[in-house]
């Protein structure tokens, strides 16, 4: 793990310098993928790094483990609570803001989008990248929204699967309460990134790494790439 984390580092050092920017500015979740892309930006950047914690209806958890991350590593950040956003969003779509609530992924969709907003704005303001915190075990299945948390202009983590994700959060380490928190894109209170997959990430790390998996797992990866293949591609244009 040494050696990827310092691989890593380099990388984003790398892709700072060739494209001109001063930093990376990172989401802060409070879970394991955005703490430890956050920290491999302090080690690439170590005056050039903005750490953004957004919550929107969120578990107040969430927003003290951000804090946490920032604070263990001497992270600069900013806290932008987007609660107020979001509700007149929904009032205009919906035409009542009870929905803020609703376990509707039209409506949740707009808190990532929102989020990515927020840190273009910043990343614009300070001359800075926006580093995703999506891994292969998400980017296989298409597990992110679009133009929302997958709205961003590099992946650190994108060639690593969720279990390589905590082997490098316990070398950087992380805080163990954020290691051990049930994984979730917090897209309402609750909600649960397994659960709504249908597939531990377990069992979709052995079917990606080994291409070994019971039938139940391979139709459930196979569906969900299908339906979400659009996400990873350029709008289609017509070839004529």
């Amino acid at each position: 793990m040494h050696l990827l984390a310092q691989r890593l580092v380099e990388w984003l050092r790398e892709q700072a310098a060739a494209r001109g920017a001063r930093g990376y500015v990172v989401g802060l979740s409070g879970g394991i993928d955005s703490a430890v892309t956050a920290v491999l930006c302090k080690q690439a950047c170590p005056d050039g790094v903005l750490g953004v914690i957004m919550p929107c209806y969120s578990n107040p958890q969430d927003a003290e483990d951000a804090r946490l991350v920032a604070e263990t590593f001497a992270i600069p950040f900013k806290e932008i609570v987007l609660d107020e956003p979001f509700t007149i969003l929904v009032r205009l779509l919906t035409g009542d803001e009870k929905h803020v609530l609703d376990r509707d992924l039209s409506i949740a969709n707009i808190k990532p989008r929102l989020r990515m907003i927020t840190l273009y704005f910043y990343a614009s303001r300070l001359k800075y990248l926006v580093a995703g915190t999506g891994n292969r075990s998400e980017l296989t299945v298409g597990y992110f929204t679009k133009h929302g948390d997958g709205g961003v202009d590099l992946l650190p983590l994108g060639n690593l699967v969720k279990r390589q994700v905590y082997e490098l959060a316990e070398h950087l380490g992380i805080p163990r309460r954020i290691i051990e928190k049930p994984p979730s894109a917090g897209l309402w209170s609750g909600q649960n990134d397994e659960a709504e997959m249908g597939i531990s990430y377990r069992e979709l790390d052995e079917f990606i790494l080994t291409g070994k998996a019971d039938q139940r797992v391979m139709e459930v990866v196979k569906t969900l790439a299908t339906k979400n293949a659009h996400k990873k591609q350029l709008p289609a244009i017509p070839p004529f």
